[in-house]
């Protein structure tokens, strides 16, 4: 392990490794992620800098717009012209770690754009084993508004794109030949889960599954964002129908948990799991 590349573990078994300080230009909007992440056979679940979304970085938290700069990378969406190269990516610059285990870390992060910071994050990663097939991924992040005025976070759907709230944490996955599928407790299908609400949702590939559940009331409260069909991500919308506020001085707190699993998981064993995972 290295501060720069620590490496997560469960029961000593690497399951993820996680990149610090990433070299990547300006307009993928450089932070630190977690690639790869592996189940506990060694099946590879995330992807690094797709050649279909070169800007999805493994697993890790991207806002779209925080006042109007960019900390998803790519284009940004302008309402009445569409998906445009501007000029005003951000950046998560990492400044240290406030516990760093095998099994999890702290982290602080500043989000500076235009050489101003605007906010201050502190990430919790934590990787706790389940079963003999399964281990959990809990993610929380914390953004605090640092500048002394009020800013706003918004998406490409806020600024006119229907169903395109993302932004917050985002796993992009595996691709495969085949588009995983895509589950919820009562629901089934990229077109019945993307945009909704639900306490977890699967996504199933060839030979893993990973379910992502809210793990507060706050992240419960935002919808799912997901694809399958055009590229295989899931990720939380913190801004979906109006953008979300954050005064000065505030914080914006989320907490997803996600369970790896080797197998393709049924809809009981993937709510159990949660469960033990999550804890409630």
């Amino acid at each position: 392990m290295t501060h720069d590349t620590p490496v997560l573990r469960v029961a000593g078994r690497p399951v993820g490794r996680y990149v610090t300080r990433p070299e990547l230009p300006a307009r993928l909007s450089p932070r630190p992620c977690l690639h790869p992440v592996t189940t506990l056979a060694g099946t590879a679940v995330t992807e690094l800098g797709p050649a279909d979304h070169a800007h999805h970085l493994g697993v890790g938290v991207a806002v779209p717009d925080v006042e109007g700069h960019n900390f998803w990378g790519g284009r940004t969406f302008v309402r009445d012209r569409g998906p445009t190269e501007l000029d005003n990516h951000g950046a998560q610059r990492h400044t240290g770690f406030q516990l760093l285990d095998p099994d999890g870390f702290v982290e602080e992060l500043r989000w500076v754009a235009d050489g101003s910071e605007l906010l201050r994050e502190r990430r919790t990663v934590a990787a706790t084993g389940l079963d003999h097939r399964a281990w959990a991924l809990d993610l929380t992040f914390s953004l605090t508004n640092v500048t002394g005025g009020p800013l706003s976070l918004g998406s490409p759907a806020t600024n006119g794109r229907p169903g395109a709230a993302y932004g917050g944490f985002f796993w992009r996955a595996r691709k495969e030949p085949r588009a995983p599928e895509v589950f919820t407790a009562d629901r089934e299908g990229e077109t019945e889960v993307h945009g909704g609400r639900a306490d977890w949702v699967a996504l199933a590939g060839a030979g893993w599954t990973l379910v992502f559940a809210g793990a507060t009331e706050e992240t419960r409260r935002d919808p799912w964002f997901v694809r399958a069909a055009e590229y295989p991500g899931v990720g939380s919308s913190l801004a979906s129908a109006a953008r979300l506020p954050v005064p000065a001085g505030g914080t914006v707190v989320r907490r997803v948990v996600t369970v790896v699993a080797d197998g393709r998981l049924d809809r009981a064993e993937a709510a159990a799991l949660v469960r033990g995972a999550v804890g409630r």
